[in-house]
């Protein structure tokens, strides 16, 4: 009878665990470090999958589960965290193109969306109201400079070992203003 007292405890444990995952979701930046030679190919398909074909490409990605089992599988060649809406706003407008390869413009966001200027379309993607893939014509990665004065540390070690590789956490904005 005890066996049958624990199973709703352990289930309403899981469900409140499952409610705070949910409620912790964010937009992260990961920008792609290092490139594919002697890469595994699992690896190489989830940088695709993100988008991330190149060396010192970005992209913009609302943290649900399965993201971040893809971030997980990829940290050894990314870097990645929580980006600020103002940078959102500086990428958007320095960064982002469209087909075509033209850039964005306020007068595309207020035609194409339901948003009046870049800087709201920014605020947006911030809270997660929306993401690039939604953007009719958007491409959904922004192509950077490789970092002025460098990346701080090895790009083959982690943030850990007095590397640039993984979870940066606030300093992906750090590498994204030398590289815009």
């Amino acid at each position: 009878m005890s066996s049958n007292a624990n199973t709703p405890t352990k289930t309403t444990k899981s469900i409140s665990s499952k409610k705070s995952k949910i409620l912790e979701e964010e937009t992260y930046c990961i920008i792609r470090i290092r490139g594919a030679h002697g890469m595994n190919r699992k690896i190489l398909h989830t940088l695709h999958l993100l988008n991330l074909h190149r060396v010192n490409s970005a992209t913009l990605v609302k943290t649900t589960p399965s993201v971040r089992g893809m971030i997980q599988k990829i940290k050894d060649y990314v870097a990645y965290g929580p980006i600020s809406s103002d940078m959102i706003k500086k990428l958007l407008e320095k960064r982002a193109l469209l087909e075509g390869n033209k850039p964005l413009t306020d007068h595309y966001v207020r035609t194409n969306t339901v948003y009046k200027s870049i800087s709201d379309l920014a605020n947006a993607i911030h809270k997660g109201k929306i993401t690039l893939k939604e953007i009719n014509g958007l491409k959904p990665i922004f192509r950077l400079h490789p970092p002025i004065g460098g990346y701080p540390g090895s790009i083959k070690k982690p943030v850990g070992a007095g590397g640039s590789l993984g979870k940066v956490g606030d300093k992906i904005n750090l590498y994204l203003r030398k590289m815009i």
